[in-house]
């Protein structure tokens, strides 16, 4: 299986991302450890996804952004080149389709928590202030992103409501637009491009990240006996729970 990667990084933090496995993605100090999970990620993504992983893996780096933004703080403005160009319909409903699971499975993870306000994390602060600790505000920090991507391209919608129902929301106000499936470039915040095709890859690839975040919070505090695993993380012990690049907020 040949995963094709796209490469951002700052000089040496590093985030890799699958173009062909849309969300799935790894974070390291330099590219060589970003690659060297690469493997892993994809059998957890598959798993996820229900599909049959490969023995074999081969990985190409297809494209790289040098970025002038805090990597390790998962911060991305990457457009890949595969994220132009017209929508099929059928590419569209496959990727709306694993948008919204991956909501819905988010939402499920949050709501198998016990005490949604309590969590083993210490405080920490970044450029864009303190981390969310608790499944709480973890939860709140995922879901209110949904006016922000939509609003990217155009499309104006609000976060209330849960992390599926606004997500929702938002896909049938883009279904409304008569030329959506053309799947426009235009220029957002900051000067950022954005494309459907980056919206629906950055949804799927945020709620990833974050549902890790919070699965290691939540089986550190409450025991992997009461917490499922349900994207399929590749964690099985709480030695496992405490990487530098794994526990990064916050990425929008």
């Amino acid at each position: 299986m040949k995963i094709r990667c796209v490469w951002e990084h700052n000089g040496s933090d590093s985030l890799l991302y699958s173009d062909n496995y849309i969300g799935a993605f790894t974070r390291g100090a330099t590219k060589d450890i970003a690659l060297s999970k690469m493997a892993d990620e994809i059998k957890s993504y598959l798993n996820w996804k229900k599909d049959l992983a490969p023995e074999t893996f081969e990985i190409e780096i297809v494209q790289e952004k040098l970025s002038e933004l805090n990597i390790y703080d998962a911060d991305s403005d990457v457009l890949f080149d595969t994220e132009k160009g017209k929508l099929d319909p059928i590419e569209y409903q496959e990727l709306k389709a694993l948008a919204l699971r991956s909501a819905q499975d988010f939402l499920t993870l949050y709501e198998s928590i016990p005490d949604k306000d309590r969590s083993c994390l210490p405080a920490r602060q970044t450029f864009y202030g303190q981390i969310p600790r608790t499944a709480f505000e973890m939860y709140e920090h995922t879901k209110n992103v949904n006016d922000y991507y939509f609003g990217e391209i155009g499309i104006d919608v609000d976060n209330n409501g849960t992390i599926l129902a606004c997500r929702m929301r938002g896909f049938e106000l883009l279904e409304a637009c008569p030329d959506f499936l053309n799947n426009s470039v235009f220029e957002g915040s900051h000067g950022e491009e954005w494309s459907l095709r980056k919206v629906l890859r950055r949804f799927i690839w945020h709620d990833r990240i974050h549902a890790k975040a919070m699965y290691r919070m939540a089986v550190k505090t409450f025991g992997f006996d009461v917490i499922p695993n349900i994207f399929k993380f590749n964690i099985i012990s709480t030695a496992s729970l405490t990487t530098r690049q794994d526990n990064a907020y916050p990425a929008l």
